[in-house]
């Protein structure tokens, strides 16, 4: 069983920087491939970043490369997403997500999932 606990988010005016964080509790948590997903309202949720379990791998969505930086330090069990130059279409919900297998892209393929922590950013 893993614990997923997000922090981090709030409200920004456009062309700042955040940084959320994930911490992770349980014997495995580090050995699980972790994910950054975010929902609009009105929208589907959609993976934003994603990390293997020893860091090697990461992968971004199109509409956050260059500008979002996702990171691991499993000494203390936390995931952070690191995002600069945000937009107001940056506006969401977002969740951190482990995976057991793989560093999946799909949301089906993570087996636990934070509460979410909003991100608002201001025109």
């Amino acid at each position: 069983q893993v614990q997923l606990v997000e922090s981090g988010g709030g409200l920004v005016q456009a062309g700042g920087s955040l940084r959320l964080s994930c911490a992770a509790s349980g014997r495995t948590a580090s050995s699980y491939a972790m994910g950054w997903f975010r929902q609009a309202p009105g929208k589907e949720r959609e993976l934003v970043a994603a990390i293997s379990w020893s860091g090697a791998y990461t992968y971004y969505a199109d509409s956050v490369k260059g500008r979002f930086t996702i990171s691991r330090d499993n000494a203390k069990n936390t995931v952070y997403l690191q995002m600069n130059s945000l937009k107001p279409e940056d506006t969401a919900v977002y969740y951190c997500a482990a995976a057991r297998r793989g560093t999946p892209r799909r949301e089906r393929e993570y087996d636990y999932w934070g509460q979410g922590t909003q991100v608002t950013v201001s025109s």
